[in-house]
């Protein structure tokens, strides 16, 4: 079986950063969507070939996980202490189908060979030839998202920095809006709130994929957490705190009062 459960990956060797902290993160009990994960092997055979024998593997491993899902990079050396690889990689959102699926795995294959990418790598001194795994994580219709630090990644200041918008959290990472801005202190005090500019959200399709949807001029600078979904923040990276060794960033998704964890990765000064 080519695929392995994310619970079940106990070491980045063979599937990567992401997918290691994930696997850590579910055995610990926090919130993270399942989702299943695949071997650089095993991604290196599918987009050589999308007709290899993993394929079918693939396929039944989606079917069993059900609905839309997220298709995230997760290389050897992804997401560890000294190279974060925030934004060198591909991710593939709202995929339903299983040739979808493949060609998903091809692009974020692909992706780890960019000119960028591997320039980045040379950067950090690691080794020039990537070996990509892939995480296939059941997709979280976000009410609201985006990212929570639990270090001050501009002045360092040991409080939490949580920016967030409406729809999915791709609108906050990918820079598309002023996200709304937040900080608690760690003892869980929220001392500021700053309104973003949200004007736009990003939505699931209908048949797979997500499109960009206007947000109405009054919710564009409204804050989109109350109070109580940032304490719950906070919570939630004490939690994470607790089984990391390092400040952390992660990435978060609400679905009414549900709170989900959808990645977690050490803070970088490198990126």
């Amino acid at each position: 079986m080519t695929a392995t459960e994310l619970a079940k990956v106990l070491h980045d060797g063979e599937h990567g950063g992401k997918a290691a902290q994930l696997g850590a993160a579910l055995r610990a009990g926090l919130p993270v969507p399942p989702g299943f994960a695949l071997a650089h092997a095993h991604v290196d055979a599918i987009a050589h070939d999308p007709a290899h024998s993993s394929v079918r593997h693939v396929a039944e491993a989606f079917a069993a996980l059900g609905g839309s899902v997220a298709v995230r990079s997760s290389a050897i050396g992804e997401d560890g202490a000294s190279a974060s690889f925030a934004g060198q990689h591909a991710t593939v959102l709202g995929v339903v189908c299983a040739q979808t699926l493949v060609a998903a795995i091809k692009k974020v294959h692909e992706s780890a060979h960019a000119p960028s990418a591997i320039a980045y790598r040379k950067r950090l001194g690691l080794d020039a030839t990537p070996r990509m795994g892939v995480v296939v994580q059941r997709l979280v219709d976000a009410e609201k998202a985006g990212v929570l630090f639990t270090k001050n990644p501009m002045t360092g200041a040991d409080e939490r920095v949580i920016e967030a918008s409406w729809g999915l959290g791709e609108a906050v990472v990918a820079g598309l809006v002023t996200p709304d801005r937040y900080r608690v202190t760690r003892d869980g005090r929220i001392i500021e709130r700053a309104a973003g500019d949200k004007d736009l959200a990003i939505r699931l399709r209908a048949g797979g994929g997500t499109h960009e949807v206007a947000v109405e001029p009054h919710r564009a600078s409204e804050l989109c957490l109350g109070d109580h979904e940032v304490t719950a923040l906070h919570q939630l990276a004490l939690r994470c705190e607790g089984h990391a060794n390092a400040p952390i960033d992660l990435e978060f998704a609400f679905v009414g009062e549900a709170l989900y964890l959808l990645q977690q990765r050490a803070i970088t000064r490198t990126t």
